[in-house]
């Protein structure tokens, strides 16, 4: 209905327009995936300043008439998260997650667990230390993914209950050391972390594979492979199709539905491999979405 609105949300991606515009992909609790133009935005004196940035989690004031583009008449920024933007493996981690969210939320249908869950990822990338080595951090950086957000004109999701995911995590509640992480948790730049956000989205929109028994037959021992079209693993009987799903891809995604993002659990880089492999072939199957690798090739 035309009128003011006010919500929180998540800037995805800015795109400039005519001469001091900007195009905003946002995601918001209440109405999913929602694009607004920012007037006058590009000018040295706007009042937005640069928080209508990718990544800027704020309070929006938008006014809806009949465009589908709503425009925003107000910005007051929640969480800025300073410390990601320092560290290039850890923004092109953010930018690879916002692009995930965008693309298999693209409807205005409401998902405030989404909201919550991006807002976690966004969180974890913020207090992780910059700097970390190579074999810590098993990301890389790719200025040309980042860029792209900011371009020219053109069970439980997180092991909460189900009431506290609908609320967004309040950013003094964050852990900003990450020491507190729980010994044993990958780094939340690296492919594995990458990974689990991906299941937990998959999960949200009800495409989370099937783990616990055969897509095909439903039996329990014996499962050797994943196949895309039946949605889940199969068994030695029913692996026609598939591809051979190692012991160490399935704990992995197994462990990693059923922990919080602040614990993902660590995998052999060959598991992970079969991991991304499954999941990509569970959403163009399903959901005709190709995304984008979790981390950037060669890494």
């Amino acid at each position: 209905m035309p009128g003011p609105v006010k919500t929180e949300a998540v800037v995805l991606r800015s795109m400039r327009y005519g001469e001091a515009d900007r195009i905003l992909h946002v995601y918001t609790p209440h109405r999913g995936r929602v694009s607004a133009i920012a007037k006058g935005v590009r000018r040295a004196r706007s009042r937005f300043g640069g928080r209508l940035e990718p990544f800027f989690r704020l309070r929006l004031e938008l006014h809806e008439g009949r465009s589908e583009i709503l425009t925003v008449t107000g910005a007051s920024t929640v969480e800025g998260y300073p410390r990601l933007r320092g560290d290039a493996r850890a923004l092109d981690a953010a930018a690879r997650a916002c692009d995930a969210v965008g693309r298999l939320f693209e409807t205005p249908e409401p998902h405030p667990a989404v909201f919550n869950l991006l807002c976690r990822r966004l969180s974890l990338l913020d207090a992780a230390p910059a700097g970390l080595p190579d074999a810590v951090l098993a990301g890389s950086p790719d200025a040309a993914l980042a860029g792209s957000l900011n371009t020219a004109p053109a069970g439980s999701l997180d092991t909460a209950p189900a009431d506290s995911l609908a609320q967004p995590e309040s950013p003094s509640a964050r852990t900003a050391d990450p020491s507190a992480a729980p010994r044993g948790a990958s780094a939340p730049a690296g492919r594995a972390a990458a990974l689990q956000f991906r299941l937990k989205l998959l999960h949200a929109a009800g495409l989370a594979p099937q783990l616990g028994a055969c897509a095909c037959c439903g039996e329990r021992e014996h499962l050797v492979g994943f196949s895309g079209a039946a949605g889940g693993v199969v068994c030695g009987a029913c692996e026609a199709a598939s591809f051979p799903l190692g012991e160490s891809a399935h704990t992995f995604m197994t462990e990693a539905l059923g922990r919080s993002l602040a614990e993902t659990p660590h995998a052999p880089e060959q598991a992970l491999g079969q991991a991304e492999r499954a999941l990509s072939e569970t959403l163009e199957h399903h959901a005709h979405v190709r995304l984008m690798p979790a981390v950037a090739r060669g890494h």
